[in-house]
C-alpha cells in the first residue's frame, strides 16, 4: 500500500539522514559492536547535521518543529540499518520532553543547547535492581540538605551509562509517602562527586549500545536541578511514556521491514535441489504470510504517529503499540532467520544479528505483559 504519512519535507529529510547513517554510522558500526560504545564524534556530526532534537525551540539551537514525524523518520532508518549503537530517539524522543516541559528557563538555557548540538548526551534512570518495571519500589532516595539533594541507590540496564553528561534520575523524595507518591526527577550530571558508572553489561545484543549501572553514593545534586516540582514525578513518567513506547513501536516495526526485505532477496538467489528456494510453496506461503503481517503493522504505527501529531494518542493506543508491533518484529525476525538456514545463526549475516538485538524490544519501556495489563485495565477487567 501507498505509504500517505510523509509530505515532501518529510522525504527530503528522510533522503539527508538516510545518507547520514550511510556515511556517518554503517560503515564503522561493527567496530563499535565490539567497542561496545559509540564514539562522541558521532553524536557532535548529528548534532552539527540538525540531526538531534528537532523539537527544540529556535533560541536553544533546534528547529523548533513539534512535528513527530521527522523523529519517526530518524528511528526508522537507524532500525532499518540495524544500527542501534546510537541512540539519538533516546535522546530525543523519550529525555528531551521532559526538559522542554519541565525545565525552568536557567534550566534550559544551560542543557538544551548542548543536547541540540550532541555535546551533551542524555540518558534516563529509572530501572533500579529487584524492582523492574514497578516503579513504586523504587529505592533510590533524595534527601534535601539545605540548597542540595543527597542522593543514594543505584539504577541498572541504563542506555548511554557511559556517555551520558546528564541523567534524569528517578528518585524517591519523600519516605512519608509510599508508592507512586513521593517520586520526583533530579538532574544528575557528569562530574558530580559519588555519582559513579559500572561496568559494562554483557548484553545479548545491542552490544554498540553503552549499557550500564549507575551508582550514587552520597552524591550532592543542585535543588536547582529538580525537574518540575518535588513529588510529582510519577505524574511526569506517566505522561512521558506513550511517546517512549510509540518510538519503541516505530522502531520495531521498521527493523522487521528492512530484515524481511533482505530475506526476501537472499531467498531469491539461495538454491536448494537445483532451484531458487523461493520457488517453494512453503518458502512463498511464509513470504506472503509475512509481507501481510507488515503491512498490516505499518497502516497501524503510521495511524498512532498522526494521532501522536494531534496529540490525540492516548496512554492505552501507546501500549497496543508497543507490544504489538514488538512481538511483530520479532516473529518476522524469527522466521527470517529460518528462512536463511544454518547462515541465518551465523552473526556475520544481518538476521542473525537482528535476532539478538530485536528480543529486548518487547521487555524494555515496560514489558509486554505489563503493556497487556494496562490495558485491560481500561476494559474494566
Amino acid at each position: 500500500m501507498e505509504r500517505r504519512l510523509f509530505e515532501q519535507e518529510h522525504r527530503i529529510f528522510q533522503t539527508s539522514f538516510r545518507r547520514f547513517v550511510d556515511r556517518e554510522i554503517t560503515p564503522f558500526h561493527p567496530q563499535w559492536e565490539k567497542d561496545r560504545i559509540v564514539p562522541r564524534e558521532v553524536w557532535l556530526k548529528a548534532g552539527a547535521s540538525g540531526f538531534l532534537c528537532i523539537q527544540a525551540p529556535e533560541e536553544y539551537g533546534g528547529a523548533g518543529s513539534d512535528d513527530f514525524r521527522y523523529n519517526a523518520i530518524v528511528m526508522e532508518e537507524l532500525a532499518r540499518a540495524g544500527a542501534y549503537g546510537p541512540a539519538f530517539a533516546l535522546h530525543t524522543d523519550i529525555i528531551l520532553p521532559y526538559i522542554l516541559t519541565l525545565a525552568n528557563e536557567e534550566q534550559k538555557r544551560r542543557w538544551l543547547p548542548g543536547m541540540v548540538s550532541g555535546e551533551i548526551i542524555s540518558a534516563i534512570a529509572m530501572t533500579e535492581p529487584g524492582c523492574g518495571s514497578d516503579l513504586a519500589a523504587i529505592r533510590t532516595s533524595a534527601r534535601l540538605d539545605g540548597d542540595s539533594y543527597v542522593v543514594n541507590g543505584s539504577k541498572i540496564f541504563i542506555s548511554n551509562g557511559i556517555l551520558n553528561d546528564l541523567a534524569v534520575v528517578v528518585v524517591r523524595t519523600s519516605e512519608e509517602e509510599r508508592g507512586y507518591a513521593g517520586i520526583s526527577l533530579l538532574v544528575v550530571e557528569r562530574g558530580m562527586e559519588g555519582y559513579e558508572r559500572g561496568k559494562q553489561l554483557d548484553k545479548m545484543g545491542l552490544h554498540a549500545q553503552d549499557t550500564t549501572e549507575l551508582f550514587f553514593r552520597d552524591v550532592r545534586v543542585p535543588k536547582a536541578n529538580l525537574l518540575g516540582e518535588e513529588n510529582r514525578g510519577f505524574i511526569y513518567l506517566m505522561q512521558n511514556l506513550p511517546q517512549e513506547r510509540l518510538s519503541v513501536a516505530i522502531g520495531a516495526v521498521a527493523h522487521a521491514e528492512g530484515i524481511f526485505e533482505q530475506t526476501v532477496e537472499y531467498c531469491k538467489g539461495r538454491k536448494a535441489f537445483g532451484r531458487s528456494i523461493s520457488s517453494f510453496q512453503a518458502t512463498r506461503f511464509k513470504l506472503a504470510e509475512m509481507k501481510t503481517e507488515l503491512e498490516l503493522g505499518r497502516v497501524f504505527i503510521d495511524r498512532c504517529i498522526e494521532e501522536h501529531n494531534r496529540k490525540a494518542l492516548s496512554a492505552e493506543e501507546a501500549c497496543m503499540a508497543k507490544w504489538w508491533c514488538t512481538d511483530l518484529q520479532n516473529r518476522i525476525i524469527d522466521n527470517c532467520v529460518q528462512l536463511h538456514g544454518g547462515y541465518g545463526y551465523m552473526m556475520e549475516y544481518p538476521v542473525a544479528r537482528a535476532y539478538v538485538d530485536a528480543r529486548i524490544s518487547s521487555i524494555y519501556a515496560g514489558t509486554n505483559e505489563i503493556m497487556k495489563e494496562l490495558i485491560g485495565r481500561t476494559l474494566g477487567c
